[in-house]
């Protein structure tokens, strides 16, 4: 097959070579928008009077037959063509002869494929939108189930204060919240399109680009051809919304293995998202949450790949930039399964109540303690130091907070009066928190409320 750059060369293109730069092997998934940007582009070559209707006619059904092959998988894609674009264009020309080579007027591939994968990104960015709303209506379905459920909350991996299980919930929505947030930034930074931008210059003919961006549904047009054509930081911004999306999944996978654990047996998982061991019969694995967990580092890789790429680009077009697909490509399959993935562990997970509550209490209760002598008039630093040894004695002792005695108690300091008992409750220490965003009963009921608002329930 003729190279289209076949003029300048004396020698045939090396298969060594061939087989090295092709890129067909994947991007063909950019097929469907490449033909939709080149009958916009065919659109636009006839208002401008470089092709006449009735041509423009005849590569638009050619273009439109060739998509409804490529959709069905009949479509037979060449290696030896390098691209999907020389696939498609060396298809048209097959059907149509010296009109199909009329196409690619006024434009370069250096266009042609950044606007490919922008119009692909606006799509895929809908779908992990989609796919992210899913999630925070199962975590808000969850939170109105668990109000009245109360667990410890963490850090340092330490039981830190009795909270309501619908505030954890509520917790990820706001981070799957702000993840959305982030890839609709994104969106505005993809919404432009480069087509029009030709190899760096811009075009010789008088194209109306703006035209061509009505066609293809662009809410922009770049305004400098050489950052149009050389630009991926949308695709690097795009990477790292997929990055710390999926940060957030594998910190919830890990919280949910723990509490799955025999340890902690806070929750049970789906025996249908779990599986066995090989040698062992008793085992009841997490893997779906674990390779969630570990798919996460092929978001970080693909990001800091591309990145390593640019770094070190002289500035406009460069053949390295063919390494962005590949990245972009695996990073959005990736995180796709992994939000689909938990959202079936979510909508599949049983709550143990009983075992949260019952460890929900003891050295939980410590700050309460503090903020009453606080509340008595003891400086808080003062009130932390007395509670400190409160929790040294019964850790010598062997004994739970809620089993002291009021006079244990006024051993300790002399501010503490008989109602200080009625704090040693991981119920009622939760709804102490009553300041916004709190993990108080009102306070989780009313952000609730307001989450079923934004997300239409």
């Amino acid at each position: 097959m003729e190279k289209p750059w076949s003029g300048r060369f004396s020698e045939e293109t090396d298969r060594f070579v061939e087989e090295f730069t092709e890129s067909v092997s994947f991007d063909k998934a950019l097929a469907i928008e490449d033909i939709d940007q080149s009958v916009a582009h065919v659109r636009t070559l006839e208002k401008a009077g470089l092709i006449s209707p009735e041509e423009a006619g005849r590569i638009v059904k050619a273009l439109e037959d060739i998509k409804k092959e490529v959709q069905e998988g009949r479509f037979r894609w060449r290696r030896e063509l390098e691209d999907v674009h020389m696939n498609i264009e060396a298809e048209l020309i097959r059907r149509l002869g010296e009109t199909g080579k009329k196409v690619h007027t006024g434009r370069s591939r250096n266009d042609q494929v950044v606007t490919d994968e922008r119009l692909f990104l606006k799509r895929e960015t809908g779908e992990v939108v989609s796919l992210l709303k899913d999630i925070r209506r199962t975590l808000v379905k969850l939170a109105e189930g668990t109000v009245d459920t109360i667990l410890p909350s963490y850090t340092h991996l330490q039981k830190a204060q009795p909270i309501r299980l619908a505030h954890y919930f509520l917790a990820f929505r706001e981070a799957f919240l702000k993840d959305t947030e982030r890839f609709l930034d994104c969106y505005r930074r993809i919404d432009e399109i480069p087509l029009g931008s030709g190899a760096v210059a811009g075009s010789d003919f008088p194209l109306d680009r703006f035209f061509t961006a009505e066609i293809l549904g662009f809410s922009k047009v770049s305004r400098n051809s050489i950052q149009a054509t050389s630009d991926r930081d949308f695709i690097l911004e795009f990477l790292f919304a997929c990055a710390v999306t999926g940060m957030h999944l594998s910190r919830l996978s890990e919280d949910l293995i723990l509490w799955s654990s025999e340890e902690f047996g806070f929750v049970e998982l789906p025996d249908r998202l779990c599986t066995g061991s090989s040698i062992m019969p008793q085992k009841k694995n997490p893997d779906l949450l674990e390779l969630i967990r570990g798919k996460v580092g092929r978001l970080y890789g693909n990001l800091i790949s591309l990145l390593t790429v640019l770094k070190g680009l002289p500035t406009a077009y460069n053949r390295d930039l063919q390494e962005d697909k590949e990245p972009l490509f695996d990073s959005l399959k990736t995180l796709k399964a992994c939000l689909v993935g938990m959202r079936k562990i979510l909508e599949g997970l049983k709550i143990r109540s009983e075992k949260m509550r019952s460890s929900a209490g003891n050295l939980t209760l410590a700050t309460d303690l503090a903020n009453y002598l606080v509340r008595k008039g003891v400086p808080f630093r003062e009130a932390h130091k007395v509670v400190g040894k409160i929790v040294s004695y019964l850790v010598e002792k062997g004994k739970r907070m809620e089993e002291l005695t009021f006079e244990e108690l006024r051993s300790f300091s002399e501010h503490f009066s008989e109602d200080v008992l009625e704090l040693l409750d991981p119920e009622s220490s939760a709804d102490r928190k009553v300041t916004y965003g709190g993990t108080s009963k009102k306070e989780v009921e009313r952000m609730i409320e307001v989450a079923k608002r934004e997300e239409g329930l």
